[in-house]
């Protein structure tokens, strides 16, 4: 019963994530929105940012959730607010990558000029970011979070901490993990569109098979180097034009 509640909830948080996310960013194209540059701008920038993350994140971190369920429940005298707390701590990892990526949005809008739906007008800046997301899949960072993201029961059983503070330590660093194997990936948004629902949705599903699937599969290496040759691609026609 707990499995399917806590599986509920999850997939009731990322629609709403959804939802805000679109809310939040069809309020800035409105013709009386905040100017840019103001404080109510990047307040609306945040929430669509915040509530994207949720929307991305959450559901490939259901199996930590889940799994961080399980044994709480299988120890005797364990709170039923400890998963709370555990995902509270995750939650509130990817709240200050929001803050930073919204950051990066401000300070960044005169030099990389983005499009309606928020992606790069630049083709040359956008082959590099590809580029650099593909050269990210390879390095020894991003492998060893995605060590610590498969399987989570593992990860969890090994770190346990009990208490309050042992839960928000744990979602903290599974979070953590978690950021170090998507933070360039999720950076990727603005080369597709922070608003165009395929992208969101397509590294959303990118992001949990990576996380899902055995790592002999070796799904961040192949992604790699398609990244590498797409980013290529893009700066060749760019060079040609």
């Amino acid at each position: 019963m707990t499995r399917v509640l806590v599986s509920a909830g999850l997939v009731i948080a990322a629609g709403l994530g959804l939802w805000a996310t679109y809310a939040a960013g069809g309020a800035l194209m409105l013709p009386h929105a905040p100017q840019p540059g103001t404080f109510g701008h990047a307040v609306l920038l945040f929430v669509m940012w915040w509530a994207m993350m949720l929307a991305m994140m959450l559901p490939s971190a259901a199996p930590a959730i889940l799994s961080f369920a399980a044994i709480t429940r299988k120890q005797s005298g364990q709170s039923v607010w400890l998963l709370p707390v555990f995902t509270a701590g995750y939650v509130l990892i990817w709240t200050l990558f929001s803050v930073a990526a919204t950051g990066v949005q401000i300070l960044t809008t005169e030099v990389a000029p983005l499009t309606g739906m928020m992606a790069l007008t630049s083709t040359a800046l956008g082959g590099a970011l590809l580029i650099a997301a593909g050269l990210y899949q390879f390095t020894p960072l991003k492998n060893a979070c995605l060590r610590n993201c498969q399987p989570p029961f593992m990860y969890l059983a090994r770190n346990w901490r009990r208490g309050y503070a042992g839960a928000l330590r744990m979602g903290l660093s599974h979070g953590l993990y978690c950021l170090g194997c998507c933070w360039v990936l999720m950076l990727l948004l603005f080369y597709g569109g922070v608003m165009e629902l395929t992208w969101i949705v397509g590294l959303a599903l990118y992001v949990a098979i990576e996380k899902f699937l055995p790592a002999r599969f070796r799904v961040n290496d192949i992604t790699g180097i398609a990244l590498l040759l797409w980013g290529g691609w893009v700066l060749s026609r760019t060079l040609m034009t």
